[in-house]
């Protein structure tokens, strides 16, 4: 069965995003992108790099892990607003929202139903993995779909900002288990966890 898989990166302090949620990344962003940055993404997942930087880089490949990307309709509006309607023509490309009505570009299917519900769907279809880009609401509403994550976590705090997951996620505490550690001579680190089944055990005082 196919998995959900939140591959995203991550400030040490938990924050995707500053308290505006523009793209960290972008022109005016605080995340700096080194060069052993952009070529790990390139070597292992560059089916998660936008069009533009696909084109910029050279990169044709398909990728080996995802052929569907699930976007929120708050992250899907960053790109759009930078004139990017679809990022990712080379996946599947859904954006969760009940306020549009109508797909920016043909091949952006725009889903008003339950997360939860669509995602249970997905993973039963044949396919690669799915990937979970953001942002955090989406990621709160899916929380306990989450089968793998994979963390890129840049050696930098925010103190404040959008966090991993919205208030949308219920506290379920969860067991993960790593399966991958990559370190980056610039700093950054890839964590990647596997979902385990084991429950978490509350801690007893005295």
């Amino acid at each position: 069965m196919r998995k959900l898989v939140y591959y995203v990166g991550t400030t040490l302090d938990g924050f995707i995003a500053g308290p505006d949620g523009a793209d960290p990344t972008g022109p005016n962003g605080f995340w700096p992108i080194p060069e052993d940055y952009v070529r790990h993404i390139v070597e292992r997942y560059p089916e998660t790099l936008p069009v533009q930087a696909r084109a910029a880089l050279s990169v044709t490949g398909e990728g080996t892990h995802f052929d569907t990307v699930l976007e929120g309709r708050r992250s899907y509006e960053i790109g759009l607003k930078a004139g990017v309607a679809d990022a990712y023509p080379h996946l599947r490309h859904l954006v969760f929202s009940r306020t549009l009505t109508k797909s920016p570009a043909p091949a952006v299917e725009l889903v008003a139903d339950d997360p939860v519900d669509t995602v249970r769907k997905l993973k039963q279809e044949d396919g690669k993995d799915i990937w979970l880009v953001g942002g955090a609401e989406l990621a709160g509403a899916l929380y306990g779909e989450i089968d793998r994550l994979i963390l890129k976590v840049a050696p930098l705090t925010a103190g404040a900002g959008i966090p991993l997951f919205s208030h949308k996620a219920t506290f379920d505490p969860r067991s993960w288990r790593r399966t991958d550690c990559t370190m980056l001579d610039s700093g950054a680190v890839v964590l990647t966890y596997a979902r385990t089944t084991a429950a978490v055990t509350p801690a007893i005082d005295g």
